[in-house]
C-alpha cells in the first residue's frame, strides 16, 4: 500500500502543473484577442462580503439634453415676439362719415340761416341763430383721424370758428374747439387789448384776422379760406 500511495503523490503535482500552464496559455490567448462582444455587453457582478455590486458602464447622456446644450446661444437669448395689441373697435357712424370725406353732413346747410349749436370741450356750448359760411375736411383719413373746420356768422354780426377732431374708434372721443369773434370796439378779447395809438396807426382786427389766428395756415385752413374769398391771400404789387 505504501508503494501505490507514493505513485499517486508523484503524479498529482505534474497534473496540476500542466493544468496551470494550460490556464495561463488560455488567458494570454484571450488577452490578445480581447474580450468578446457578448462579454462587453453584459454587466459584471462582483460579490463583496455577501453584497452584490453591479459594475455598470457609463451611460450616454440623453439626446434631448445633448441637443439643448448643443443649441446655439443665439436662439436661447433671442427675445420672444411681443404680443400683438388687440384691435380697437370702430364706430359704424364714424366709418360712414369717413367714407364720405371730404363731404360733411352739414354741407347742405351752408348759406342757410337757422338755429346753430357749436360744441366746445371744457366750456359752455355756443347756441345762436346764424349761417354756416364754409366748411373744410380732408379728402381721406387713412389712419382713422381727421379734422373739420367751420366758420359761422351770427345774425348779430359775430363770427364763430369751430375745429372738430374726429376718430373712427369707439373708445376715442371727438375733440371740439370753438371761439367767438365780436367786431364791436368794446369787445376787449376781439381787439387783443390794442391801445388807441395802435388802432390809429393800423387797421382794426377783422373776423378774417381772427380766423387766421384760430386756424392758422395749414393745408386744410387754406382750403377753408379759398371757399370764402380771396381776401385771405396776401396781395403784392
Amino acid at each position: 500500500m505504501s508503494t501505490e500511495r507514493a505513485e499517486d503523490l508523484a503524479e498529482t503535482p505534474v497534473s496540476r502543473g500542466r493544468q496551470t500552464a494550460d490556464d495561463k496559455q488560455d488567458s494570454q490567448t484571450a488577452g490578445e484577442h480581447g474580450p468578446s462582444d457578448d462579454a462587453a455587453c453584459h454587466e459584471t457582478t462582483i460579490v463583496v462580503r455577501g453584497e452584490t455590486v453591479r459594475d455598470q458602464g457609463p451611460k450616454s447622456a440623453p439626446k434631448e439634453s445633448a441637443s439643448k446644450d448643443s443649441a446655439p446661444k443665439e436662439n436661447k437669448d433671442k427675445p420672444k415676439d411681443k404680443e400683438k395689441s388687440p384691435r380697437k373697435e370702430v364706430s359704424e357712424a364714424k366709418i360712414k362719415m369717413q367714407s364720405r370725406l371730404p363731404v360733411l353732413d352739414d354741407d347742405p346747410d351752408i348759406g342757410v340761416q337757422k338755429e346753430q349749436v357749436v360744441v366746445r370741450d371744457g366750456k359752455a356750448d355756443l347756441a345762436f341763430t346764424g349761417t354756416l359760411l364754409a366748411s373744410a375736411a380732408p379728402s381721406s383719413a387713412a389712419k382713422g383721424h381727421w379734422q373739420e373746420y367751420r366758420i359761422y356768422e351770427t345774425t348779430g354780426g359775430k363770427h364763430v370758428f369751430s375745429k372738430v377732431t374726429r376718430s373712427v374708434f369707439a373708445e376715442e372721443q371727438d375733440g371740439h374747439e370753438a371761439e367767438v369773434f365780436d367786431p364791436a370796439p368794446s369787445s376787449v378779447p376781439s381787439q387783443l387789448l390794442r391801445g388807441a395809438r395802435d388802432l390809429a396807426r393800423s387797421r382794426p382786427l377783422t373776423w378774417m384776422d381772427a380766423a387766421v389766428a384760430f386756424f392758422g395756415y395749414d393745408p386744410l385752413a387754406k382750403v377753408l379760406y379759398r371757399k370764402l374769398s380771396g381776401q385771405f391771400e396776401e396781395h403784392i404789387s
